[in-house]
């Protein structure tokens, strides 16, 4: 194989991105994934005349103009305003914690009634400073909202108990005293027409790309196909484990074909209570509305990750981020290395926020 300015390692946003700044600079790239397709776990496929979101939904959102200009010029976006449901033993609740939520689930009607019932209810909690995810979200909600909408669902996306959750992953949910259903805050909002696979094929256009291609196995045969390498792989077994093994989230995904208009009253449906093994119904056929006389749902199951799995989300609790620290000064043995993406920087990124920094690296080493 003739020699490439840049082996990028992952398909997804992260790579595609930067192979399409290094390309229109002269730069010759070869993108490998492991994966059968390109876009990572944006990755979207058409259905009997359905868009499918294959790892779960995505919903492009962004408050910073220069990014949502950038992908604008590769999609036309469909706006699309996320707001989500949540299930409770036969009860409906809206997402995110609005007026909404709190009318159904007191029967009030005000902001200074729902203001009033949830400091009625952390009144007397004997918490000062939040230890924990659970503690933090009582000192937030209250007890009602805790326990029906966030302890269950919490327990099982993360596989433990909300008493062993850092307390800062409770600060992600909104909570609002307006009736307001939609789920982000950001000005920029939308799902590109066609899914996000061509908007990522634009991206790869003038990049040579190799699919079902495992990079460690790749390089063994091809230890000198390219100046520099861009890594968006999981950090700490591009490193060979050296201080050990990160911790990660899975997700396993089940979907169905359903004989009927529509299923559920929206896109995402939350299921919180701990007995339902899955964590949210997706119906897909709410991303591109079209009039079909069927459907497809898929389960979303949290899962534990198994080495050889597939990491998706980084468990940022003080252990990992202090093991993570490690391997990111070790990073600066290998300055031929680009490390990024969700899994090369161990964070967890939306997005925009995946793609503003491909952009911003693009910019640093180009």
């Amino acid at each position: 194989m003739r020699k490439y300015d840049f082996l990028i390692v992952g398909a997804g946003l992260y790579g595609a991105v930067f192979a399409q700044e290094a390309t229109k600079r002269g730069k010759r790239c070869l993108v490998i994934d492991r994966r059968v397709h390109v876009g990572g776990n944006a990755y979207t496929e058409e259905k009997e005349g359905i868009l499918i979101h294959r790892y779960g939904a995505h919903i492009f959102h962004t408050a910073d103009p220069a990014v949502w200009d950038y992908v604008s010029r590769f999609a036309t976006f469909r706006p699309y305003l996320h707001s989500p449901l949540a299930e409770y033993h036969g009860e409906i609740y809206h997402l995110p914690f609005n007026m909404h939520t709190f009318s159904e689930m007191w029967g009030i009607k005000t902001p200074e009634e729902a203001k009033r019932i949830i400091a009625s209810q952390i009144k007397g909690l004997p918490i000062t400073t939040p230890n924990n995810l659970e503690e933090q979200a009582l000192l937030s909600v209250g007890r009602d909202i805790y326990e029906k909408l966030v302890k269950g669902y919490t327990e099982k996306q993360w596989g433990k108990p909300c008493s062993e959750l850092p307390p800062f992953l409770i600060k992600r949910l909104p909570l609002r005293f307006t009736y307001d259903n939609n789920y982000f805050n950001d000005p920029f909002q939308g799902i590109p027409e066609g899914g996000y696979t061509p908007l990522v094929e634009k991206l790869l256009k003038g990049s040579e790309v190799l699919l079902e291609t495992d990079y460690f196995s790749f390089v063994k045969t091809h230890p000198n196909i390219a100046d520099r390498t861009v890594y968006s792989g999981e950090i700490d077994r591009f490193f060979d484990y050296r201080f050990g093994a990160l911790a990660y989230r899975s997700l396993r995904f089940e979907t169905e074909r359903l004989s009927c208009p529509h299923h559920q009253p929206c896109a995402v449906v939350n299921h919180t209570a701990k007995e339902v093994p899955y964590t949210r119904t997706i119906e897909h056929k709410y991303f591109e509305d079209r009039d079909l006389p069927h459907t497809f749902v898929t389960r979303e199951y949290s899962a534990p990750y198994r080495p050889g799995g597939e990491p998706y989300y980084p468990i940022n609790d003080s252990l990992n981020n202090s093991l993570y620290e490690k391997y990111r000064e070790l990073k600066k043995t290998r300055p031929d290395v680009i490390f990024g993406g969700r899994l090369g920087s161990y964070a967890y990124l939306d997005m925009d926020q995946t793609i503003k920094a491909a952009l911003q690296d693009s910019e640093k080493y180009l």
